[in-house]
């Protein structure tokens, strides 16, 4: 089973809890698919805007054992709150650069509401 972490935007912490980012990583489906059914090892925020603080989070989460790191639908595609996360390009290029090529990078974790499910 593939050790992953999350990031997930700080802003929805108050209003979800995870539920979908977790059926989804532990069952192995939507952007988990490629991996199978995954052990999340850490579920942490970007440290709020502009998300500064997932870099050396995503780092932390590789040193712990994280195979692969997932950014969570809350911050490419801003569910539930509607707003997607205007620095998550240049997270996404920090991350890359401090984790390096053998640590894969996932944009979202599950269908977004609207999204067509596979």
């Amino acid at each position: 089973m593939k050790k992953v972490g999350i990031i997930r935007c700080q802003q929805t912490e108050h209003l979800c809890p995870g539920t979908s980012c977790f059926k989804a990583a532990s069952t192995g489906r939507f952007n988990f698919e490629p991996f199978g059914p995954c052990e999340i090892i850490g579920f942490i925020s970007c440290g709020g805007c502009p998300g500064k603080q997932a870099v050396a989070r995503s780092a932390e989460m590789v040193k712990r054992g994280a195979e692969a790191i997932f950014m969570g639908t809350c911050i490419a595609k801003g569910t539930p709150i509607g707003f997607a996360c205007p620095h998550w390009e240049q997270m996404k290029q920090a991350i890359e650069k401090k984790i390096g090529p053998n640590i894969p990078l996932i944009i979202g974790t599950h269908p977004a509401p609207g999204d067509k499910a596979k």
